[in-house]
């Protein structure tokens, strides 16, 4: 489940959270919410971003049927 946290400082700052979002993709998740707040002064990235998606292509699972049919 993608989930986003918002904790908005008494000095106007906003920090962000997102977890469920596994690689880049976050970027195109945040990018709305962070041209409407302003400007971006830091981001930390999690390991969640530099997780591989574990979708195969269509091509990679026709390269695999051809090795298994041997």
């Amino acid at each position: 489940m993608e989930t986003l946290e918002f904790v908005i400082y008494p000095d106007g700052r906003v920090k962000e959270l997102v977890t469920g979002v596994v690689g880049r993709s976050c970027s195109e998740v945040t990018a709305a919410v962070e041209a409407q707040l302003g400007q971006v002064l830091s981001q930390e990235k999690t390991s969640e971003f530099f997780a591989q998606d574990n979708q195969l292509t269509s091509e990679q699972t026709d390269s695999q049927t051809n090795y298994t049919s041997w």
